[in-house]
Parts: C-alpha cells; sequence; structure tokens
C-alpha cells in the first residue's frame, strides 16, 4: 500500500493518468534536498505530546502539480529533522479503508487534484478497476470518502495542502469539512499574502511581515459564503490580475483552520511551486500546521461566520 503500486495496480490507473494534465513531474535534486534540510526547522516550536504517525496521500488523477514529490520531500524532512513525526507516504486509496486510517493520527492531501464531471478521486481510479460496473465502483467510492469524512469527525487530523482541496470537489460534504471548494484561478503571479490575525499562533513563522511569492491565486466556492473557518492569511482581490467577479469579497483568504466534530482542519493554498518552499518561514508555517491538527496546538479556531 506504500510508496510503491503493484504491476496490477498500475495496469489499472494507466488509462486515466495518460489523460491527466499538467506540468510534467520535476524530480528534486541532492543539492536542494539538503538546502531545505538545513533551511526547515530542526525541532517543532510547540511542545508535541507524542510521536505522531502521519499519511500523506498524494495521487492525482486530474491536473499534475510538479510540486508534488517536493511537497512529500519537505514534509518528510521536517518530520525527520523534528523527530516528533512518523510519515507514510501513499498513492494508493486503500489507505482510506477504516482500519488503514485509523494507524494514524492525521492525513495529509498532497495536491490530490480529481478530474471529469465527477470530480471524484475514488471514483476515478473505482471506474477504471470496475469497468463493467459503475454502481459497485459508485458505491465503493462513496464508502471511502464517507470513511475519511468519519475519520476527522471522530478526530483525525486533516491537512490539505494546495490542489488537495480538489479531491473530492463537487462533494458538499468534502467541501464542509475542507472549509471550501476549488472554484477556478488566475494565472500564475506574483501574490502578496497577509495575516488576519498577526497575534495568532500559527501565523507567528511570518513575524507580522508579509509573505510575497508566484502562485496560484487560488478562489473557492461556498468559503466565501458560510466562512466556517478560522482564517490565517489572505490576498486583496484588487491585487490580483484575472478575477472574474465584479462584486465579490475584496480580501480573498486562502489559508484557514477550522473543527470538523472532534477533529482539525488545516488548508494551506501557498505551497504550488517548490521555490516558495525556499522562504523557511513557509516550512515553518506547515509545520505548525501539521502541529495543529493532531492536537499539539491550543489556539483560537472559532469559525469567523458570515
Amino acid at each position: 500500500m506504500k510508496k510503491n503500486f503493484s504491476f496490477l495496480f498500475l495496469l489499472l490507473l494507466l488509462p486515466f493518468l495518460a489523460i491527466s494534465q499538467g506540468q510534467p513531474e520535476i524530480p528534486f535534486s541532492a543539492d536542494w534536498l539538503q538546502k531545505i534540510a538545513k533551511t526547515a526547522p530542526q525541532k517543532t516550536h510547540f511542545p508535541s505530546s507524542k510521536k505522531h504517525k502521519i499519511l500523506i496521500f498524494s495521487l492525482h488523477t486530474g491536473f499534475k502539480h510538479w510540486v508534488i514529490p517536493h511537497t512529500e520531500a519537505i514534509m518528510q524532512t521536517m518530520a525527520t529533522q523534528t523527530g516528533d513525526f512518523e510519515v507514510t507516504v501513499t498513492k494508493d486509496i486503500a489507505a482510506f479503508e477504516k482500519k488503514s486510517l485509523a494507524q494514524y493520527d492525521a492525513v495529509i492531501l498532497n495536491n490530490t487534484c480529481s478530474i471529469g464531471d465527477k470530480r471524484d478521486i475514488f471514483w476515478d481510479v473505482l471506474k477504471v478497476k470496475y469497468p463493467n460496473d459503475s454502481l459497485l465502483a459508485k458505491k465503493e467510492a462513496k464508502v471511502l470518502e464517507q470513511n475519511l469524512l468519519n475519520y476527522v469527525k471522530k478526530g483525525g487530523g486533516l491537512m490539505l495542502l494546495h490542489g488537495g482541496i480538489v479531491m473530492q470537489n463537487k462533494s458538499l460534504a468534502f467541501g464542509e469539512m475542507a472549509g471550501g471548494n476549488f472554484f477556478y484561478h488566475p494565472k500564475q503571479q506574483e501574490i502578496t499574502l497577509r495575516m488576519v490575525d498577526e497575534s495568532h499562533p500559527l501565523v507567528r513563522a511570518f513575524e507580522g511581515k508579509t509573505f510575497v511569492h508566484i502562485d496560484e491565486p487560488y478562489l473557492f466556492n461556498n468559503a466565501y459564503d458560510s466562512k466556517n473557518f478560522k482564517p490565517l492569511l489572505y490576498f486583496n482581490a484588487s491585487e490580483i490580475e484575472g478575477i472574474k467577479e465584479k462584486d465579490g469579497d475584496a480580501i480573498r483568504y486562502v489559508s484557514w483552520i477550522r473543527k470538523h466534530g472532534k477533529g482539525r482542519v488545516f488548508y494551506s493554498s501557498p505551497s504550488h511551486n517548490a521555490q516558495s518552499y525556499d522562504d523557511p518561514r513557509l516550512l515553518a508555517f506547515l509545520l505548525d500546521g501539521l502541529q495543529f491538527v493532531v492536537g499539539d496546538i491550543a489556539c483560537d479556531f472559532s469559525p469567523i461566520g458570515k
């Protein structure tokens, strides 16, 4: 179930992997990884209650973000250097079986973009596994999604990075848990991110200063309507080229936290390009986010509401 698929499973995946869109995967160099090791935090900023088991799920069936292996590497590097996390990486949807999820304190969805009219990554895989039984594929896909929803509701942590929010993009239940559903993004451009509350412990890494980087300015459905989260970072809509809505909110949130049942959710759109990881503040921010979802950080995450 871990890093490598069986040969048979690869054959099953080929039909839709062949049509997935996106950038070619760019392997990171040893020099880059060495640089990240020096830049990344050597220890957690907040006390850790135990050594937490983390699952990183990195399958994409839709748009392929070239940063996927880099994100795996930085999370594994920070886990190793701090000694507070044990990380498992997989692209196997069997990881969302109940017994499998029960092993982990938190799940990281690493740019898990889905494709097609359903925008459901479980369906994308299972329709290939069961080409002559769409009802069975649909049923199993629903079970796996519900397993994830229940896992978080019962106390599991969930961290969604950039395209991770696209995994079940037409599911209202997933969107409610995540804090929103992906809508669209204008072209990549320079984005200036600001903190909603500079005193909040989860943005302490930025030291009260703006974070400027090149990224896709993600925009969302539902997120700005219900605002069922505690926002952390935002950009000014007036500064972004290509926003379609004329009368939307003046500021657009791109990172937030929320409670879902007994579980905790952290979303960060910033994490699209590996160059952004050159800034130690982003690495520290993501590490703090991981500590939040496993319950190591006591902070205010009450939703701001409509």
